[in-house]
């Protein structure tokens, strides 16, 4: 627990190292605080920010700047909402997002997050209910089988599962035959309510398999749908966080091409209500100290659809951040939204 001035030391800290990006020191920190405090106060408070992992000295400088738990701190109890023109300035790119035209929302959506941040936009397309039209179990092994999946569209997906017996291939023909005698043409989340509420009806081996069926087609199936589209990637060579570090750059980089962290991640933003922020390593699905996340879901007709977000380094203005990716999020809902 801190008290009042060390919340107020700490607030000015992180607010003056976000606009100058330079170690801030106990002098510079009397002035931005508006505290009457002595130097030697206010060192013996930093030292007892810096004890509690919130705050640290790099290198050799006299100065202090915050850590990830520090930003958490700041931007969970202490980050204070200011006026801007970013929501003015959204609504005048707002004719970019046209509602005929989903894909070109999603890519305008990236770029919009992309220039009103100056850091990286990123959007998951809308994610397609994934139904199926025919399910095959295939025995490749002692308790390994090949799920085939079949979409109406005629798209096919194979998946390996592990199971916990083994099946012999008469016994994954029945469960398959099951399957597509009752719950052809469903969604895979409606396949996955019937089973939870049928499955005492089912002897207990065959429920299980039946469940890891379903589990492993819907991730099969949303690898083969889910898109993810990002904007601005080249906006990092210019963060002066990163620009001194190409081995941070390759790193970034080498994400940004290969999305499959970012989807997992933003995944997980879309089952949570309104802007969440990952600061740092916090997520463990992108473990950058250096990076930051903000996110929020957006919604086609009420029902929420994909995730959009910005992301940059944690030396970032979290309220304008907050800001930009609440009202980018509301503008793409309305756009792909029935009227």
């Amino acid at each position: 627990m801190l008290d009042d001035r060390a919340k107020i030391l700490l607030k000015a800290l992180v607010e003056r190292y976000i606009a100058d990006g330079q170690p801030v020191g106990s002098r510079t920190l009397s002035r931005a605080s508006g505290l009457d405090l002595s130097a030697a106060t206010i060192r013996n408070v930093m030292a007892d920010l810096e004890e509690l992992g919130l705050i640290v000295s790099p290198h050799t400088s006299a100065g202090r700047v915050p850590t990830a738990r520090g930003y958490r701190l700041f931007v969970d109890t202490m980050l204070t909402a200011r006026p801007s023109g970013i929501g003015d300035l959204a609504h005048e790119t707002r004719d970019q997002l046209q509602p005929d035209q989903p894909q070109r929302v999603i890519a305008s959506a990236a770029h919009m997050l992309s220039s009103l941040s100056q850091f990286v936009g990123v959007v998951t397309a809308p994610r397609k209910a994934s139904v199926f039209r025919h399910i095959e179990f295939l025995r490749l092994g002692e308790k390994r089988v090949l799920v085939i999946l079949v979409a109406p569209d005629g798209d096919v997906q194979n998946r390996v599962i592990f199971t916990a017996q083994d099946f012999a291939q008469p016994e994954l023909i029945e469960a398959s035959n099951i399957l597509n005698a009752h719950y052809s043409g469903l969604t895979i989340e409606e396949m996955r309510a019937r089973l939870k509420s049928e499955v005492d009806q089912l002897r207990s081996d065959i429920a299980s398999l039946m469940g890891q069926a379903v589990q492993a087609g819907g991730e099969a199936m949303a690898e083969s749908t889910e898109q993810l589209v990002v904007s601005g990637e080249r906006n990092l060579l210019t963060v002066q966080d990163f620009s001194n570090d190409l081995g941070s750059l390759r790193r970034l980089f080498d994400l940004f091409e290969q999305k499959t962290q970012l989807m997992r991640l933003l995944d997980g933003s879309s089952r949570a209500e309104g802007v969440r922020i990952y600061i740092g390593g916090e997520s463990q699905v992108v473990p950058f100290e250096e990076l930051s996340v903000v996110s929020a879901p957006y919604e086609i007709n009420g029902q929420v659809v994909g995730t959009l977000g910005v992301i940059g380094p944690t030396r970032m203005a979290y309220d304008r951040m907050i800001e930009i990716v609440d009202i980018t999020s509301r503008l793409v809902s309305n756009a792909l939204s029935v009227k």
